[in-house]
């Protein structure tokens, strides 16, 4: 599989979710969940015109691009115009609402002067291993790429005039496919369809569809009944529904008066801002809550861990997102199906987890993984006032608490046998493995300690617990061992805050420099010190260590072209890019002062770093004000909605 790094563009619906390069390539195929399984090696499509051989679609020294979404929707169209035939086709792709159909629509018309003769190829490839073999059939006139799990069809109204299972690679480029087989066993395989002459200022128009399915459940029959009535759908009318579908999904979630558009900026803002509304449905596990930080960009973990995974913590800040937007219910089930099911026995959420609620490959433990979704739990309750959410996700909240409570007994190295709450935990919790916590991972995953952000994440997922108590004791007024069990707990929890802030101020605080520290042992600067304030409070905005370290943030952090590394001699993808995050956090930070000034810097760096899609990145060339990494990154979609609220 090549390094496919860059989703420029992406789509999804009925359980697919597909990227796309700048030039329409199709780069990746998900189904049934955002993040597994991804199908596609590659996906080619090319013509040949008259004598010429392959020229592809997606790359071709003649070829000219535009791109651009239909306004308000997940529908991508291509143009791309051949200047040396002067054909000009239009490539649009959506996924169909009812079913799990990718659409493929391609009009072509000839701005030539003389004939064209054009004949559409497809060159396609899946992921194949030891363990999933690939292997290809053709049925009529339908193309089934299938594995032991999957079945992918391809297939048009049109008829195939070739194919050819085996040994693309050998002659495609010459635009002529044709083998003897009817079954092969390669991974690879291609078809054709003849579009005829093109008269000049003509048009044709050919819609292929991608069909997928699960192979244990349906037998090939069955796909072919199914790929019949797929072949009687009226494309324009099943365009124009998914079309209306996401419009009036952009408008039902518009929670703010969108800038008159009277400049370049005002118009990227609202693109911004409508295409998170568009990503969030199509990085969510409709099943199970689960939200994927992003489409996959590096299968083969050359520069990271991977990023097709869900996260507690980002999922935290995005479902923070999500209720800004009125998709309250989406929230509901992140925290009630997926935190629920994902939580260990111990109390735990581990590091991360496929969106379907397994878990996924860790390479550590992080405690602000745990904090964060007790902070959040609480979060969603200030916003929909729903006592019932708070009683059923009560028990789990709870757990995570007490795990925290043995997490910060660690820390600071206390042990009370009088303390008859701890006690309790302990034996609930087996007290021989008290001593056994690893050391957490920090928020950007890279050091092992006692760090100041996830301190400050404990303490606001303390003060979480608190405030769910307060509103929720008087549903137990009859319940006095439940009242006694609350009140012991809060006891815990509120000795933990004067001795956060205590341990904080001992370990944390740099009396030469007047600043915070991010952990015990290392001084360099780093962004994720605000979430002292911002959004765990349990600092103040305007007090002397936080001003001091925000004006060290600004002279170490701070790029000449406005955005905010995270933090000093970052080493990840080169280390000199500016982070999204970084920069919007310092937006939430100057809102939360009322430098309103400042804030809005930060926040037009984002806005003009996006790409034309309005897609925000992780990082974004500082020279180039592009996007650099991991674009349609949920985190950084999410800090902008709530940094703009």
């Amino acid at each position: 599989m090549k390094n496919k790094y860059f989703n420029d563009a992406i789509i999804g619906g009925k359980n697919i979710t597909a990227s796309y390069s700048k030039n329409g390539e199709l780069l990746r195929m998900m189904y049934d969940a955002p993040d597994f399984r991804q199908f596609l090696d590659f996906f080619h499509t090319g013509v040949k015109i008259n004598d010429s051989c392959m020229i592809y679609l997606h790359e071709d020294i003649n070829n000219r691009y535009k791109q651009y979404y239909s306004e308000d929707t997940n529908v991508l169209n291509t143009e791309i115009e051949n200047s040396y035939f002067n054909l000009q086709i239009k490539q649009t792709d959506f996924v169909s609402l009812k079913n799990s159909i990718l659409i493929k629509k391609y009009e072509f018309q000839n701005n030539n002067t003389i004939d064209l003769n054009v004949n559409f190829l497809v060159h396609s490839k899946l992921l194949s291993d030891e363990n999933n073999m690939v292997g290809s059939k053709m049925c009529g006139n339908v193309l089934i790429q299938y594995s032991h799990n999957d079945i992918i069809c391809m297939f048009s109204k049109n008829g195939i005039l070739s194919h050819q299972l085996n040994d693309t690679d050998e002659n495609i480029g010459s635009g002529v496919i044709q083998d003897k087989d009817y079954i092969g066993m390669s991974p690879d395989s291609s078809i054709s369809y003849d579009l005829g002459l093109i008269k000049p200022k003509q048009k044709k128009e050919l819609v292929l569809y991608i069909y997928i399915t699960n192979h244990s459940q349906k037998t090939e029959e069955n796909v072919l009944k199914e790929i019949e009535n797929i072949r009687k759908i009226d494309v324009a009318k099943e365009q124009s529904a998914v079309e209306k579908y996401w419009k009036k999904y952009v408008k039902e979630h518009t929670k703010i008066d969108l800038k008159e558009e009277t400049t370049q900026y005002n118009k990227k803002f609202n693109k911004v801002y409508k295409r998170t509304i568009l990503l969030f449905p199509l990085l969510t596990n409709q099943n199970t809550g689960g939200i994927s930080a992003s489409v996959e960009v590096d299968e083969k973990m050359e520069h990271s861990g991977r990023y097709a995974y869900c996260w507690p913590r980002d999922a935290v800040f995005i479902t923070k997102a999500f209720d800004e937007l009125g998709m309250q219910k989406e929230t509901e089930k992140f925290y009630k199906n997926f935190c629920k099911s994902t939580q260990s026995k111990n109390g735990m959420w581990e590091q991360r987890f496929y969106t379907d609620g397994r878990l996924a490959p860790c390479w550590g433990y992080q405690i602000d993984e745990t904090a964060s979704v007790v902070y959040g739990v609480y979060e969603h309750y200030k916003d929909v006032q729903d006592i019932k959410f708070l009683k059923d996700t009560l028990k789990m909240c709870e757990n995570a608490c007490k795990f925290l409570c043995i997490y910060m007994d660690n820390i600071l190295g206390t042990h009370d046998e009088s303390d008859i709450v701890k006690n309790e935990i302990e034996m609930a919790y087996h007290t021989e493995e008290r001593n056994k916590l690893p050391l957490s991972y920090d928020i950007w995953e890279m050091n092992e300690g006692v760090h100041l952000y996830s301190l400050a994440s404990i303490y606001g997922a303390f003060k979480a617990m608190l405030g769910i108590y307060e509103k929720i004791e008087p549903e137990y007024t009859e319940n006095r061992l439940k009242l006694e069990a609350i009140q012991k707990l809060k006891v815990k929890l509120e000795k933990n805050l004067d001795e956060i802030k205590k341990y904080i101020s001992n370990n944390m605080y740099d009396e030469n420099m007047k600043c915070l520290l991010r952990n015990k042992t290392d001084k360099r600067t780093d962004v994720s010190i605000i979430g002292a304030v911002v959004p765990f409070g349990l600092l103040g905005a305007k007090e002397k260590k936080i001003e001091n370290t925000i004006e060290r943030i600004n002279l170490t952090l701070r790029t000449y072209t406005g955005g905010y590394l995270r933090f000093e001699e970052d080493h990840y993808m080169g280390g000199k890019n500016p982070w999204t995050i970084a920069t919007l956090w310092m937006a939430m930070y100057y809102k939360e002062i009322k430098d309103y000034k400042r804030a809005r810097e930060c926040i037009e760096f984002v806005v003009n770093s996006a790409n034309e899609h309005g897609f925000l990145a992780e990082q974004v060339d500082n020279s180039a004000m592009t996007p650099n990494w991991v674009i349609g990154l949920a985190w950084a979609h999410a800090m902008f909605i709530l940094a703009e609220k």
